[in-house]
């Protein structure tokens, strides 16, 4: 598959997190798909789903500023901004198996408050 179609996948992907539409992120998965981050260590779907899903009415914009693709894998990196005033940049690494999402994991970057750094409680 071209590294464009990849681009595409990841930018639908996100389109269809900002509009909930859950059905449209599922079916871009594999059904062995598994996800890290800070706070997971490779759950499956179904745990994604029940941990991760939430309503993304909280966002007030989402930026993909850069989507590198070498292979099977692509790194995304975006900005979020909340409405509340909060934002925060993270990266994630995805990886593709066809033209399915297999595995993507996160790694998050600072965030802030209305511009502000907000460091973590430990």
């Amino acid at each position: 598959m071209p590294s464009s179609r990849k681009a595409e996948i990841i930018r639908a992907l996100f389109a269809a997190y900002r509009s909930n539409d859950r059905k449209a992120v599922e079916a871009s998965f594999t059904d062995d798909f598994c996800f890290t981050s800070p706070y997971d260590d490779r759950i499956d779907k179904a745990t994604y789903f029940a941990r991760c899903w939430k309503p993304s009415d909280w966002i007030e914009r989402q930026d993909l500023e850069r989507i590198l693709v070498e292979g099977d894998a692509a790194f995304v990196t975006y900005q979020c901004m909340a409405r509340d005033g909060k934002s925060f940049r993270n990266t994630e690494c995805f990886v593709f198996e066809g033209d399915k999402i297999k595995r993507i994991d996160v790694y998050f970057g600072a965030t802030y408050n209305n511009g502000v750094f907000a460091k973590l409680q430990s």
